[in-house]
């Protein structure tokens, strides 16, 4: 434990916190109203089975073109799991656009996992036409 590098992990882990949310601080963001944009980067065919609550969906090939990103909110960004890491490639595309982005740890799995409400097209729907 002699070699252990105390200054480059202070470093990662300020970073970590930094550039990453959890699953309950996300909540309660959607909870409270923040003045954030939910993104979520997976399929749309699995986007719309569920979803977070008010999330956008820009799969891979619409990251160019971040339709519905703002450079004025914070942005959180989200994928399948704790081990994808499409949520984090389209962070560093959003970033080089010049969008404020954060990644969510644990991705839809966690987020479905912990039991937090999910939406679905169909649900989409019916809070629309009502």
């Amino acid at each position: 434990m002699n070699s252990y590098d105390f200054e480059h992990a202070t470093a990662f882990f300020k970073a970590k916190i930094g550039f990453t949310t959890g699953l309950h601080e996300v909540d309660e963001m959607i909870k409270g109203g923040e003045d954030v944009v939910i993104v979520d980067v997976r399929l749309p065919s699995d986007f719309r089975q569920g979803h977070l609550p008010g999330a956008i969906n820009l799969p891979t090939g619409r990251w160019q073109n971040a339709k519905g990103l703002s450079k004025d909110k914070l942005n959180v960004v989200y994928c399948y799991s704790q081990t994808c890491h499409l949520a984090a490639q389209a962070a560093l595309e959003f970033l080089a656009q010049g969008y404020p982005v954060v990644e969510m740890e644990g991705g839809f799995a966690g987020w479905q996992a912990a039991g937090y409400d999910i939406e679905n097209s169909s649900s989409v729907q019916a809070a629309t036409a009502g």
